[in-house]
């Protein structure tokens, strides 16, 4: 090609034209941003749905009724998958937006890997939560609920 000549726009150059060898993270990353944004919006409408419009609505929303839906398996699950797919998928948008705006390589990879650090410790620490939660804690009002549950336990 001569100086002269306009390389088509959406040509690769450089290192760009060599396709590696190996999965296509990045295609499989946009995939996965396509598909969780997906769940996310059936799980995020379900959860808002039960938790203001079934039952006494906002004004049911309080300890015991936060209680009950985390001693209830299908709703642990749901919003675990919550939790999982809203940080991956956030993480993820943030890594596309350090790999865009980031031009130095080292600082790119630290961010990154920042990235992916804090979300994968808040995941453990939310899924933690989901699935160890007690009600049962000490000094709850003698007017609760809970407390008259908790004390028939044991």
């Amino acid at each position: 090609m001569t100086a002269d000549t306009l390389v088509p726009p959406r040509t690769p150059q450089g290192k760009a034209s060599i396709r590696k060898k190996g999965p296509n993270l990045e295609k499989w990353g946009w995939v996965f941003m396509r598909v969780s944004g997906v769940l996310l919006i059936v799980l995020i409408f379900g959860h808002l749905f039960s938790n203001l419009m079934v039952g006494d609505g906002i004004s049911g929303l309080d300890f015991a009724f936060v209680a009950g839906k985390l001693a209830n398996p299908l709703w642990q699950w749901w919003d675990v998958a919550m939790l999982w797919l809203a940080f991956i998928h956030g993480t993820n948008g943030m890594r596309t937006i350090v790999n865009d705006y980031v031009s130095n390589a080292k600082v790119r990879r630290i961010l990154v890997v920042a990235l992916w650090a804090v979300a994968a410790f808040m995941i453990l620490l939310g899924t933690l939560v989901v699935f160890t939660f007690d009600p049962c804690i000490p000094n709850l009002s003698d007017a609760s609920i809970l407390s008259e549950a908790c004390k028939a336990q044991g």
